[in-house]
């Protein structure tokens, strides 16, 4: 069998006859390299982050994203100064490189149980509650446990981790219950709430509930990038009518909490994050959003791959 150059096997004479790609004689050469990284820049909306996430260089990638629009005749991509977008017949592409490589992760689980030493790889998608506060000690001891299998967590919004699961994307997500649950199975996971941590001697310190409209005035520390909490906080004061006046935003909740404890500004952050802080004020939010219960969730009536299947049952049973 031919291999790609990611250890892939290789798929030749793919013909893609979805509408929307046209007429041309001979079929779309493809292999599973290709089908990963049209994956991969969609999902990133960028060639460089898809090709990052791939481990190609970019002049790679491009040039492989290319030669899969030459052999289709027409554009797969869409690109503009903000990133690329999948064209009508890109879309059609992505439904078959989904189910193509999902139908190689559930061979690879599959052989896995027969064949020792053969790697599974299960992409699970979560909050950043769930991301950072949650997940990492119970993947750690679920990967100790299974050798060889290899866990992707990623970030995400808790519609977006309901969105991918439910289009096929990932297999596993942890959602808040605000998503839109719609063709989606969830079993309980954890119950999690956020609250306002301010520095010592701070005039909200001393407050009860507090209703996150009133600490809108207040300076806030806040997450870098485009972080699962930083964007459910912003448009929580964006709903208040208010902007988020932020003096600083840097990577890691305990990055937040370290400059909230040195007097700078206030945060929103996991009550498990500000737990590991006591000498900041932790203040509890009024509002409902900031009591959240988390989810673990499935495609409805999708067949989970056998080292998805495995790591849904250690989230669930783990305490």
């Amino acid at each position: 069998m031919m291999r790609t150059l990611d250890g892939h096997p290789s798929v030749r004479n793919l013909s893609l006859a979805e509408p929307g790609f046209g007429y041309y004689e001979g079929c779309m050469h493809l292999d599973l390299t290709d089908l990963r990284l049209f994956l991969l820049v969609a999902e990133a909306g960028s060639i460089t982050g898809g090709a990052d996430r791939a481990g190609l260089a970019l002049a790679s990638a491009s040039a492989r994203l290319r030669g899969m629009e030459d052999q289709a005749g027409l554009a797969l991509l869409e690109r503009g100064r903000r990133g690329v977008t999948p064209t009508p017949a890109g879309r059609a592409l992505l439904v078959h490189a989904r189910t193509m490589l999902a139908q190689l992760d559930r061979l690879r689980g599959e052989m896995g149980e027969f064949a020792a030493g053969l790697r599974g790889h299960v992409r699970l998608l979560a909050n950043t509650a769930a991301s950072t506060e949650i997940l990492p000690d119970l993947l750690a001891g679920f990967l100790a446990a299974n050798p060889s299998l290899d866990v992707e967590l990623q970030d995400r919004t808790s519609p977006a981790v309901a969105q991918a699961v439910a289009e096929g994307s990932a297999e596993l997500g942890i959602a808040a219950d605000h998503a839109d649950f719609s063709g989606l199975e969830r079993h309980f996971f954890r119950d999690d709430r956020l609250v306002l941590v301010t520095p010592p001697g701070h005039p909200l310190a001393g407050r009860g509930a507090l209703p996150f409209a009133e600490c809108l005035a207040e300076e806030f520390i806040g997450l870098a990038g485009d972080t699962a909490l930083h964007l459910h906080v912003l448009g929580h004061a964006q709903r208040a009518g208010r902007p988020l006046r932020m003096r600083a935003r840097v990577e890691g909740v305990d990055g937040v909490c370290r400059i909230v404890s040195q007097g700078v500004g206030v945060a929103v952050v996991p009550e498990r994050s500000a737990a590991r802080w006591p000498a900041l004020a932790a203040v509890r939010l009024a509002d409902p959003w900031a009591e959240r219960r988390l989810h673990l969730v499935t495609r409805a009536g999708a067949t989970l791959t056998p080292p998805a299947r495995r790591l849904a049952d250690h989230l669930l049973t783990a305490r």
